[in-house]
């Protein structure tokens, strides 16, 4: 059990809860895209995919800057939502489209969560006043927002053309692809 009594050694325990985050991030997000039928949401996880490896450079950085070797903790906010969406995959036979859906919702899920952590971040560094580390933090709270929002709108074209019917549900749809094998 490692011990923190203090406002700076709290802030880098977050950090590496964020590290952790942002790497199994980098190993899901590939996934993410080839089970996503939906072009566009494809795309989205591919985009998202290297702003993720730009994040974890920016925390590498503030770890440097503290004087600190980038080390991850097990972050077990997105081991949960890791382990929702796995066991949704294996327990449910969902169409693309169904699928496409509720990978938008994780999406979503998985940005919520960075927002709130890289919001807590952000006013922990300027408690502490360290400058560049608000800056590089902002950075990484910025491009989740970004991807919240695209994931937002994505979704809401899907629901949309979902309750149109089929004539327009899949029209950005990439052909023939169907969710990955487990």
């Amino acid at each position: 059990m490692t011990q923190v009594t203090s406002p700076e050694e709290l802030f880098v325990h977050e950090l590496q809860d964020m590290y952790y985050a942002e790497n199994a991030l980098t190993k899901v997000l590939p996934q993410l895209a080839r089970e996503a039928s939906d072009s566009e949401l494809s795309r989205a996880f591919t985009r998202h995919l290297k702003e993720t490896e730009k994040q974890i450079e920016n925390l590498e950085r503030v770890f440097r800057d503290l004087g600190e070797t980038p080390q991850a903790h097990p972050c077990p906010g997105i081991e949960g939502i890791k382990k929702e969406h796995d066991d949704f995959v294996q327990e449910t036979k969902a169409s693309g489209q169904v699928l496409d859906m509720f990978l938008t919702g994780a999406a979503a899920r998985t940005e919520h969560y960075e927002i709130a952590a890289y919001t807590g971040l952000v006013s922990k560094a300027r408690a502490l006043k360290r400058r560049d580390a608000v800056e590089l933090l902002q950075e990484n709270l910025r491009q989740e927002k970004e991807t919240l929002k695209n994931v937002e709108s994505i979704s809401k074209r899907m629901l949309k053309e979902a309750s149109n019917g089929p004539s327009t549900a899949g029209r950005r749809s990439r052909a023939g692809s169907r969710r990955s094998p487990r």
